[in-house]
């Protein structure tokens, strides 16, 4: 099981994603916890480090947990995906491993991943 924490953007109808280099699927910004690190922790590291931008914590709100095949990975692997709405301050630009940030609706979800598509299906239900 892969544990992943996830910032879910909501802007004008859309959902921001983001491309990882050598990648052509959109994920949700964010990543793995390190050792030690809270959820909301992780949410806060792995969005400057992917985004450029400051999660304000006190903003930070549940959004859900959801579990689908991995991506890319052996049939059976799975991802848990808790992820969380909130603020930030700073401009958006792609940084890290990532190539490519979009805000993506409806009509892209063959442009994301399985776990992805779960969320979509809370967001645009």
């Amino acid at each position: 099981m892969i544990d992943k924490i996830a910032w879910i953007s909501i802007k004008d109808g859309k959902v921001l994603g983001a491309r990882s280099k050598g990648k052509e699927t959109y994920y949700f910004p964010g990543g793995k916890r390190e050792v030690g690190e809270s959820d909301i922790e992780t949410l806060v590291r792995e969005i400057e480090e992917e985004l450029t931008v400051q999660i304000d914590k006190e903003s930070v709100q549940f959004f859900g947990t959801f579990e689908a095949q991995a991506d890319g990975k052996a049939s059976g692997e799975t991802v848990r995906m808790t992820c969380y709405t909130g603020d930030y301050t700073g401009e958006l630009a792609p940084a890290a491993e990532i190539d490519e940030i979009a805000w993506l609706d409806e009509k892209d979800r063959d442009r994301i991943s399985a776990v992805s598509q779960l969320v979509f299906d809370q967001i645009y239900s």
